[in-house]
């Protein structure tokens, strides 16, 4: 008996052979495709642009666009305005839209991990030692915030919090204007990697309670976790939330496009993830596991092709 095509697939990941020609899908004509991603200093910005660029390669007749953004929720807002028709988020973002009208998932791709960052030498200890201090949650309409802003409303913890992107909160917090920054984004994340290359002396505060306290509060998007030792130079492990991240696609985007959108994510995906250990993750086995948010119709038979 010969194997199946999933069987093949999967065959071939594994090896990192390239299996674009598994599908028939003929190259769509689609001028513009904008994919919204994050700021500067995260994660979602570089897969965002990586994945930008590999789909350029796929779609030769469109103009594809990684267009900057704060992250999920501007980008749910760019989806449902119709100015983005591809764009990164974190569950608990989309979970809380009161519609998904407009708006599908083309796949699970990998994990962001809550950060909290402090000087080495500051008091700051635990959560609750926000209170009152200044700290960035950052930018505005972010994933981060998002997260953030929920958290403190279920601590009932009330900081000085500002809004600004990863990259200036740390440009901020070496200069002493901030304490503390929370980063919702993959491993490891630029902002913070930047700081322990230059020698910046910092910590991640564990955040092991407020994990379970999220996990226990909101069912569904929250999973405690621990950052690994290896992830920031000598920081040393860390206890914290994860949140999974979906790439959307609108209901507006034609079925052709969207099957070449998930073949391009799950089959190139070590071109997109490269740098970035925890995006690495991306693949076909758990990339229908959604929360809750159904497939785009191209992305389910993407998923289906593969499983014959």
């Amino acid at each position: 008996m010969s194997p199946s095509r999933r069987t093949v697939l999967l065959a071939a990941l594994a090896a990192g052979l390239p299996v674009a020609a598994c599908t028939s899908t003929p190259t769509p004509e689609l001028a513009e495709l904008v994919l919204a991603t994050g700021p500067d200093g995260a994660v979602f910005r570089e897969v965002g642009a990586a994945l930008a660029a590999a789909l350029t390669d796929q779609l030769p007749h469109t103009r594809v666009i990684a267009r900057p953004s704060a992250a999920s929720v501007e980008n749910l807002r760019l989806m449902k305005e119709g100015t983005a028709q591809l764009g990164l988020s974190s569950l608990d973002s989309v979970a809380d839209l009161d519609s998904l009208d407009g708006i599908r998932a083309v796949g699970r791709l990998y994990d962001s991990f809550l950060h909290l960052v402090v000087p080495e030498r500051s008091p700051i200890r635990t959560f609750a030692d926000l209170a009152g201090r200044k700290v960035s949650l950052g930018p505005t309409e972010s994933g981060t915030e998002f997260t953030g802003t929920r958290l403190m409303k279920l601590l009932g913890v009330v900081a000085d919090d500002v809004r600004m992107a990863h990259s200036e909160s740390a440009v901020q917090l070496e200069a002493g204007t901030i304490d503390a920054f929370l980063a919702l984004t993959g491993i490891p994340t630029p902002a913070i990697s930047g700081l322990v290359t230059k020698g910046f002396p910092i910590r991640l505060v564990s955040l092991k309670e407020q994990a379970l306290a999220l996990a226990s509060a909101f069912a569904g998007p929250y999973v405690p976790v621990t950052i690994p030792a290896t992830t920031y130079g000598d920081l040393g492990a860390n206890d914290t939330v994860a949140v999974p991240n979906l790439l959307l696609a609108s209901t507006s985007l034609s079925d052709d496009v969207v099957e070449i959108v998930t073949r391009t994510v799950f089959t190139d995906s070590a071109r997109i993830a490269a740098g970035h250990p925890e995006a690495s993750r991306i693949n076909i086995r758990t990339g229908i596991a959604t929360g809750g948010v159904p497939l785009h119709p191209g992305a389910e038979r993407w998923f289906r092709s593969v499983k014959r």
